[in-house]
């Protein structure tokens, strides 16, 4: 099976930074994404950043140039670096990873419990 861990969320003035990890740990050799969502409250979960298996990033068009996602393959921690943040930010950022199913051509996605990150002065 595959668990995914996150940390990093809290509570940050608005223009400041906060940095978002992921551990994973399981079966992910064959893993086809991780990414970042997040959900507002009242709002459906939406993808904040992905990064593929080849390293391709992409990007929800609300952070783009403001946070970056990247990935250590040695500690299978994936990491989302986030600046300029804005009230609008606020929300909890759930990590992802999607992965082949065996003998099919769909992907499985596996979560994180979420953290809270919170823009407010």
């Amino acid at each position: 099976q595959v668990q995914l861990v996150e940390s990093g969320g809290g509570l940050v003035q608005p223009g400041g930074s906060l940095r978002l990890s992921c551990a994973i740990s399981g079966s992910i050799l064959s893993f086809v994404s991780m990414g970042w969502y997040r959900q507002a409250p009242g709002k459906q979960r939406k993808l904040v950043a992905t990064i593929t298996r080849g390293g391709s990033t992409n990007y929800d068009d609300s952070v783009k140039g403001r946070f970056t996602i990247s990935r250590d393959n040695a500690k299978n921690t994936v990491y989302l670096q986030m600046t300029s943040l804005k009230p609008e930010d606020t929300a909890v950022y759930s990590c992802n990873l999607k992965r082949p199913r065996v003998f099919s051509p769909s992907v499985e996605d596996f979560w994180g419990q979420g953290t809270q990150v919170t823009v407010s002065s």
